[in-house]
């Protein structure tokens, strides 16, 4: 009787993997029609389960500030090798100027603005404001998946998704510089050493240069490994899509390994694997191998994140900081999205639901937790509070408004959103020899 009421913990935690991964597989077709999440549902899953007075665990990044760290990048990598394989556009300067402007304006904008009221409206140092400013400014790769394009050639490509999936991809590299200058000023602040060389030299040019030149040659490597070495070992014949895995790991850790940007080099490495061979169906091999395993990784740090909730993280919220929440939600990307896109060919209905869609999560979670991990910061606990705020006011607000906008979005270009798109003609199969760079 006693084993009855108080089971293994080991067969809890199968029975609960068990449970997740029939989530995982459930929940999206369960809310496609509904205005309503997947992140909404596991965030409340978690904060219910935490709740329970048998839990006694609590799932504070304070607590936890390495595992936050590793466990948050690992999502990010994996989000962005999904992200970068689904493109269906080839890279250009013109193609991809929608993704320019978002990165080197409307990026640098929120940084900007988020810094300023960090530092003046809620009295943050400079440093910290700053550190903050860059943790929210990026979009996220993990929870803007419902506003970002379809599978590989699966036609579901238009400017709005293809903006904001470049743009998930490249800027939570390029936030990266601002990480490391806030801890560069701290660091400085109490050494009295040089920065500015250091940090445009290396954190900047060496780290952005080098992490995507090795993102092109690791996704060149890849692509040639699997689509032309000889048929009989040709990986695409297997359709085994953890060679993806292997790309995402391979990239960041190489690029990593020679202190360059990871993140940006895991995303180049993706479009260069999909430059390859482009109109190869062993793509959604690969996309949905790695769409599966980012599900159940984001599925289990939300649930982390309902716990912490439920067990007191935004305990240090004062009355600024809920207004400073609102206000870089509704105002800061919105505005800075509209300013970046100034000018670009697109309708005014695109570029609104591009600015308003800058949804905060995963990455946001990663670049508080390493900047924490690498600067003294007093006060961190609130620090933890506001990104914990805005990350779940744009979770509820973008997941109970992203459903209805895009298919209202398809429905004013003549799309039907309950129709799954065809492959476009031309698809080819692992057979196909044909090499198209188009």
């Amino acid at each position: 009787m006693e084993t009855f009421l108080h089971p293994d913990p080991y067969i809890l935690l199968l029975t609960g993997a068990g449970a997740l991964i029939a989530l995982v597989a459930w929940l999206p077709l369960a809310l496609r029609r509904l205005p309503l999440s997947l992140p909404v549902v596991c965030i409340s899953l978690g904060a219910a389960i935490f709740s329970l007075p048998q839990v006694t665990l609590v799932p504070s990044p304070l607590d936890y500030p390495e595992i936050t760290e590793r466990f948050s990048e690992f999502v990010v990598i994996i989000a962005l090798m999904g992200a970068g394989l689904k493109i269906d556009r080839v890279f250009g300067m013109r193609r991809w100027q929608v993704s320019w402007r978002l990165i080197l304006i409307t990026m640098p904008l929120s940084i900007l603005a988020i810094t300023a009221l960090a530092g003046i409206w809620m009295g943050l140092p400079w440093t910290v404001a700053l550190l903050l400013g860059a943790a929210l400014a990026p979009t996220d790769p993990v929870l803007a998946s419902d506003v970002q394009v379809g599978p590989p050639r699966s036609g579901e490509e238009d400017e709005v998704r293809f903006g904001l999936t470049s743009e998930a991809g490249m800027n939570d590299g390029a936030a990266f510089p601002f990480v490391h200058l806030a801890i560069a000023l701290t660091l400085a602040a109490s050494t009295g050493e040089p920065w500015v060389l250091t940090w445009l030299g290396y954190n900047v040019l060496w780290e952005i240069v080098a992490g995507v030149l090795g993102g092109y040659l690791i996704g060149r490597i890849f692509g040639w490994i699997t689509f032309n070495i000889p048929a009989e070992t040709k990986l695409a014949q297997t359709g085994d899509g953890l060679i993806a895995l292997a790309a995402t790991f391979v990239s960041y850790g190489l690029t990593e390994i020679i202190h360059s940007y990871g993140f940006l080099s895991v995303f180049v490495t993706a479009l260069t694997f999909r430059h390859a061979h482009r109109t190869h169906d062993f793509h959604r091999e690969m996309h949905d191998v790695t769409e599966q395993i980012e599900r159940l990784a984001m599925m289990v740090l939300l649930l982390l994140f309902g716990g912490a909730l439920a067990t007191g993280l935004l305990a240090a919220l004062v009355w600024t900081d809920v207004v400073a929440a609102a206000v870089i939600l509704l105002l800061i990307r919105p505005a800075a999205g509209l300013l970046g896109l100034w000018g670009l060919s697109a309708s005014r209905t695109e570029k609104l639901t591009i600015a308003f869609f800058g949804i905060r999560g995963v990455g946001s979670i990663y670049y508080l937790a390493y900047g924490l991990n690498y600067m003294p910061v007093e006060g961190a606990n609130r620090l933890w509070a506001i990104v914990g705020l805005v990350i779940l006011a744009s979770i509820l607000m973008h997941g109970l408004t992203v459903t209805p906008i895009m298919r209202w979005l398809d429905r004013s270009h003549g799309r039907d959103p309950d129709a799954g798109a065809a492959p476009p003609p031309g698809l080819q199969g692992p057979s196909a020899e044909r090499q198209d760079g188009t």
